[in-house]
């Protein structure tokens, strides 16, 4: 292997390394959309079945005051680029369900994504590994005639 070809190796390793880390974080991300979705359909489902509860809304910097939810009828919702609509409890259960669909199928295609990133680092290492054995070994002496 040329020192050349070495250095490519070496750049495409560095690329699919960054390119794996970027896969992990984006796994993190989706996995902390689930939690929350998952954690506001409940909520939104809990609330259905009291028709009046407490609760803590948060005013910013880990600071809540107590409040009393009177109304289950409706629910605000942003649904991305600024805009919030209200929508019933049973729509925005539908709605933040579709949404968890959406965030489940990205996270398996990420999930097969970062799987193969995985197998070519594993493929690069063992070629890095191979053209170290090959530069160790002391050439062929030539053959005698």
């Amino acid at each position: 292997m040329s020192e050349q070809q070495a250095e490519q190796l070496m750049q495409q390793m560095q690329m699919l390394e960054t390119y794996f880390s970027d896969l992990s974080q984006r796994e993190g991300t989706f996995v902390s959309i689930l939690r929350e979705t998952a954690a506001a359909i409940e909520s939104i489902k809990s609330l259905n079945s009291k028709p009046e509860s407490e609760t803590l809304v948060s005013i910013g910097m880990g600071t809540y005051i107590p409040t009393k939810i009177s109304s289950t009828q409706k629910i605000v919702m942003n649904i991305g680029a600024g805009i919030a609509v209200e929508k019933d409890f049973t729509s925005a259960i539908n709605y933040l369900e579709a949404r968890l669909k959406e965030v489940e199928i990205a996270l398996q295609d990420n999930a097969a994504k970062k799987q193969d990133a995985a197998n070519r680092l594993e493929q690069g290492k063992a070629q890095v590994n191979q053209m170290m054995q090959s530069m160790q070994q002391p050439p062929s002496p030539p053959p005698s005639g």
